[in-house]
């Protein structure tokens, strides 16, 4: 694998959340030098792999005012465990056309949406981050029944919240063993390797 060295300069009060996701990442602390006015300054080595989407992360934990420089160093053996393992499953289609607001709305009680109403979207594409550790196939396309009778109450305005849009590099970041990024020029979506549940059970059967 490859390592880089890092060097972050960060106010002191953000010291132990920079901490603990650089250790999480499989950084290795090699100084710590306090300036004496607030600030100080960490070097680690850590591998590559370890700072994919974690800039976005640096600079939300640092609110915007942590400074980080690293580059490429060398190459070691790799480790055997994952850097950075995720811990929610995800919500994956179970079918391809147009996302609706009701079938979303629904949704939402599972976990936090990729997508919103009147998206496309195919069989196997990861469409949210499931609430629990378990990946769950979801009907996005499922709209509500329509019946003779209006009952009062039963048909007040949907609140959607805000869906999530990742970047290329937090993208990669999420990505598990069995899934995939798909880049085009108007988005990036997230996808299962193998986009049928029922090719999703065997691959899980085969890797035991």
């Amino acid at each position: 694998m490859a390592l880089e060295p890092v060097m972050v300069d960060i106010e002191e009060r953000h010291q132990g959340a920079i901490l603990e996701a650089l250790g999480a990442r499989g950084g290795q602390v090699e100084s710590m030098q306090p300036d004496g006015q607030g600030r100080v300054r960490l070097e680690y080595e850590i591998p590559t792999r370890g700072l994919i989407g974690f800039q976005t992360t640096f600079r939300t934990l640092t609110n915007g005012t942590g400074i980080m420089h690293h580059v490429f160093s060398k190459y070691a053996p790799a480790k055997q465990e994952r850097i950075g393992r995720r811990t929610n499953g995800v919500l994956v289609s179970m079918a391809t056309g147009k996302a609706l607001s009701y079938a979303l709305y629904n949704l939402q009680e599972r976990g936090r949406l990729f997508i919103e109403p009147g998206e496309e979207v195919y069989e196997g594409q990861i469409v949210g981050i499931h609430a629990r550790d378990s990946d769950l196939v979801v009907n996005p396309l499922k709209g509500k029944k329509l019946t003779n009778i209006r009952a009062a109450g039963r048909d007040e305005s949907i609140i959607l919240t805000p869906h999530i849009r990742t970047s290329l590099e937090e993208a990669l970041e999420f990505l598990d063993d069995d899934e995939l990024v798909e880049v085009t020029p108007k988005h990036i979506r997230l996808r299962k390797r193998w986009l049928k549940e029922n090719e999703r059970v065997l691959a899980a059967k085969k890797s035991g």
